[in-house]
């Protein structure tokens, strides 16, 4: 005897919730196209505003959205059967087969992507894939991990932490161009390796002048007076002009030099030295090389703090700061420690920016710059080492692939420049993370105290902390 088959109605309700939805999306976002996508002013040969229309690129961004938004609905739907959650579950024992071994791969791959860079592009195509990804994603890595600190283990929003990029940008500027030709030009050569630690100490102690006037403010209070604070290191920077020369920025900063051997075509020079023909490829691979081991050393000290008293203090604070008090620890030391060594790495940042860079301005420390920083950090996962390398890769180094793909050029024109639509991209991958992963890419977290076994938290089980 056969039984008749009876199609389940939530099947069919979610179909429908799924279409209702992917309609309401795109009603949204064709909407937002008109007025952005749709209607683009061009100048012709006359200097003449001409209106073009691109309804094609708009209905494009909106088929786009209807279907990743139909799509996402039935994947919430799917996570719900028993079948998903098998799946679910053997993904997750995929991943702990291959976690002991991502440490070591992507440590040695780090560490020859230069050599590997140089022999697939040469010496003149391997500097751009050197320096504008390898060291630029090191250095939002190493800011990332720097305010890690605050934001993910001490719980303390922080919106200013671009400040102290400044201070060891503009400390180790001024020092190497205007004290040390002054007082030691002898020293000039060794003007990086004598500014990097002053720069460190010098965020920190701006670090420990901003967490003072904080100690009693919590949550968005604490965001709006370190966003404040962002934004008066900047000001400063523009309307001193006798200290920092205002908008015309600081030039002629020295570049670092091979523990006292310069990068450059004179005999005393790097490429002489060594026998070896002049190019600006030595001097990008050791920049490369010093960036890689500053962030290394963040890491480093992060997860040795993190072990001792100091870091269990900060994970304390950030999950309830009143027991934090009741079991006689000092909120007041704990929040200067966690807003000092945060900004002492944000300076070791800040002096390699200006070292690498050559010319700094009051423009190139921006509350965007803080705003992109964070997003490292949420994205990644609060807390997370791990989490943080991968959303710099997502974000910045996504930016600098995208410039790459001529073919955008072709859709959208060839005045096309992906880093226009930077923040269109965080507020993206926002969205998207809120909805997908609310704890961020790395939802765990490896517990700083251990007994009998290793095991990883969920990462709804850790605080984020109210600053």
């Amino acid at each position: 005897m056969t039984q008749a088959t009876h199609s389940n109605p939530s099947d069919a309700f979610n179909l429908t919730q799924a279409l209702k939805d992917a309609g309401f999306a795109g009603m949204v976002t064709f909407g937002l196209c008109v007025p952005i996508v749709a209607f683009r002013a061009e100048q012709d040969m006359a200097n003449k505003l001409v209106l073009q229309q691109r309804w094609w690129m708009a209905l494009v961004i909106t088929g786009l959205v209807v279907v990743a938004r139909f799509l996402f609905s039935l994947h919430q739907h799917s996570r719900r059967n028993e079948h998903a959650q098998e799946t679910s579950a053997g993904v997750t024992n995929a991943l702990a087969l291959i976690k002991p071994y991502l440490a070591p791969l992507g440590f040695g791959f780090i560490t020859i992507y230069p050599l590997v860079m140089l022999a697939m592009h040469g010496p003149g195509g391997s500097i751009k894939w050197i320096d504008n990804f390898g060291i630029q994603i090191l250095i939002y890595v190493m800011l990332g991990w720097g305010l890690n600190i605050v934001v993910g283990l001490a719980g303390l929003l922080d919106l200013g932490y671009v400040a102290f990029y400044a201070v060891g940008a503009y400390s180790y500027a001024l020092i190497a161009t205007k004290v040390i030709p002054q007082t030691f030009p002898f020293l000039g050569v060794w003007a990086f390796w004598i500014c990097l630690p002053i720069s460190g100490l010098l965020a920190a102690l701006w670090g420990i002048l901003l967490g003072f006037p904080v100690l009693r403010l919590r949550g968005d209070y604490l965001a709006i007076v370190t966003l404040a604070f962002g934004e008066i290191i900047r000001l400063v920077l523009i309307n001193w002009v006798d200290f920092s020369n205002g908008y015309a920025g600081l030039s002629s900063i020295p570049r670092p030099s091979f523990f006292g051997i310069p990068f450059n075509a004179s005999d005393t020079g790097f490429a002489a030295v060594f026998g070896l023909e002049f190019s600006p490829i030595y001097r990008t691979i050791f920049l490369y090389y010093v960036i890689l081991v500053l962030s290394l050393m963040t890491a480093y000290v992060t997860l040795k703090l993190r072990r001792l008293p100091v870091g269990r203090a900060w994970e304390a604070l950030r999950e309830d700061e009143i027991a934090c008090r009741s079991l006689g620890i000092n909120t007041t030391i704990t929040k200067l420690t966690a807003f000092a060594i945060g900004a002492m790495f944000g300076g070791f940042a800040g002096c390699f920016f200006a070292a690498r860079q050559g010319f700094i301005s009051p423009e190139s420390f921006v509350f965007l710059e803080s705003a992109q920083i964070l997003a490292i950090v949420v994205l990644g996962g609060m807390g997370s080492l791990f989490g943080v390398v991968v959303a710099s890769i997502a974000l910045v180094g996504g930016i600098e692939i995208l410039r790459e793909l001529d073919f955008l050029k072709e859709v959208f024109g060839p005045t096309f420049d992906p880093s226009q639509y930077r923040m269109l991209v965080f507020g993206v991958a926002m969205v998207l993370m809120m909805l997908w992963k609310p704890r961020g890419l790395i939802s765990t977290r490896d517990p700083s105290v251990i007994y009998k076994e290793r095991k990883a938290i969920s990462g709804s089980m850790v605080q984020e902390g109210h600053g």
